[in-house]
């Protein structure tokens, strides 16, 4: 069962059809009680006038057995006492009334007449006070039931009429309306529903797997090129994008920005890893010449420049240790410090460089943003005639530190180019003087870590101008 149900597809197709199926049996169960009520109404409004029509004879004086009663309707008229005093002639049997009775009790007397007709004096003064013949009643009650007429047994609405008869008391109509339409027309419509929902929920869920297949298609598309990918190592392929302007065109883009920036990032990666094998190969390669002339001879060691290629060695650990952790995510923290305190105690000790640092609260961490100060103070040293300006201002909700020199400066279309890992301007710049390209890098990585901005531009004095953004803390 979860394998028959384990697409997209099987499980909107199922969804559709049972939220139809639902729809259809509510919507079906209303029609069928709308229909029934409404045929119910009409028997009820039939009966209601074929007793009304017994109920004007009696209110007229008719006697019970001069009644015109229609003999395809039930029809029986009870008095006071629960008797059944008239019926049709043809009714078999009857349920669903006052009395089961279908035929009347004799009746003695003149009390059967209603009117009275002989020439007797009192006979008349007795007619005369009683005044009109009858009074019909307010209120028509109905009842369900069945009665059978010359043998043929159906069910039956009945009204229930009241009337005031004179001498003969307060009578009762009952009169029957037949059921058989509203069961004929309950019957066929239910049947036609039986034969209709199953072929219309038939219909849903074909088209529903069809146009949920025509939908997922692209998807399938994507998936397969994307397997292709993983299968191929191949970061520059690209999966489909159909034209269809939709979730799934936007996926398919989606995926696509997606591999982009993960080729980005490979291509970056091994761009690094290469860059870093570069550096790292020559200053162990000094070393281990150094080292090994000192085996052999003694007296030509060299430990200072062994000393300085370990102190380089150590310094590019470092960096790549510092670039690692950013490219991981590492977060800065939130510790508040002075921005204008870390930069004279990173001045400290520089005779070239001036500062002119007012106090200011940054959050974020101390020691990387210390050395985001440290590597511009240092790749300005090594590019400036004299001198080296330091300052930290405030400038409305943001903390600016500069770093300027009276150097050569650096190039426009260069500005962005240095903050490249591995980029050095200078190539006919030695190695040991001109470090491995990681300063700056770091130095814009971490600043952006802590929500800030790092740009180059030109100095006052000509040379470089570095302006370290950070977020004033509130």
């Amino acid at each position: 069962m979860r394998r028959i149900f384990g697409s997209v597809r099987s499980r909107a197709t199922l969804g559709a059809t049972l939220v139809v199926a639902v729809a259809l049996v509510a919507a079906g169960a209303a029609v069928l009680l709308s229909l029934r009520s409404n045929l119910m109404e009409q028997a009820g409004n039939e009966a209601q006038r074929t007793a009304q029509n017994v109920v004007a004879q009696l209110a007229a004086g008719k006697p019970y057995d001069q009644l015109d009663l229609d003999d395809e309707s039930p029809v029986q008229v009870v008095d006071a006492d629960g008797t059944l005093v008239a019926a049709s002639d043809e009714l078999e049997r009857i349920s669903g009334t006052a009395t089961d009775a279908v035929k009347p009790q004799p009746q003695s007397g003149g009390t059967g007449t209603g009117a009275g007709t002989g020439d007797d004096d009192d006979d008349v003064d007795d007619d005369s006070g009683r005044g009109e013949a009858g009074e019909i009643g307010e209120g028509t009650e109905f009842s369900d039931g069945s009665a059978t007429i010359d043998g043929e047994s159906a069910d039956y609405r009945f009204a229930a009429v009241p009337v005031e008869a004179g001498d003969r008391g307060r009578l009762t109509v009952y009169a029957g309306g037949s059921l058989d339409a509203e069961q004929s027309a309950v019957n066929t419509a239910l049947t036609v529903m039986l034969i209709g929902f199953p072929l219309l929920l038939g219909v849903v869920a074909g088209v529903t797997w069809l146009v949920t297949r025509r939908a997922l298609r692209p998807v399938e598309g994507i998936r397969g090129e994307m397997a292709a990918i993983t299968a191929s190592e191949d970061l520059a392929r690209r999966v489909p994008v159909p034209g269809t302007h939709d979730e799934v065109a936007r996926l398919a883009l989606t995926t696509n920005e997606t591999l982009a920036a993960l080729q980005t990032s490979v291509e970056r990666q091994r761009r690094f890893v290469a860059d870093a094998s570069h550096e790292l190969r020559s200053p162990i390669a000094s070393l281990r010449t150094q080292l090994e002339v000192g085996v052999a001879h003694p007296e030509l060691l060299d430990l200072d420049g062994a000393v300085e290629d370990t102190v380089r060695l150590q310094g590019l650990a470092a960096d790549l240790l510092l670039l690692a952790r950013l490219d991981a995510g590492e977060r800065p923290g939130d510790a508040r410090f002075d921005l204008g305190a870390l930069a004279r105690e990173q001045a400290e000790g520089r005779a070239e460089v001036t500062v002119e640092a007012r106090s200011a609260q940054v959050a974020g961490s101390r020691g990387q943003v210390g050395r985001v100060l440290t590597n511009l103070l240092d790749n300005a040293a090594r590019h400036a005639r004299s001198a080296v300006t330091l300052s930290v201002r405030r400038e409305g909700e943001w903390v600016v530190a500069a770093v300027a020199d009276d150097g050569d400066g650096v190039a426009e279309a260069d500005r962005e180019r240095i903050f490249e890992r591995f980029v050095r301007l200078d190539e006919a710049r030695s190695r040991d003087d001109g470090g491995a390209g990681l300063g700056l890098a770091i130095a814009r990585d971490v600043a952006v870590r802590h929500g800030g901005t790092l740009t180059v531009g030109r100095a006052p004095a000509g040379g470089a101008l570095f302006e370290l953004r950070l977020p004033q803390a509130q």
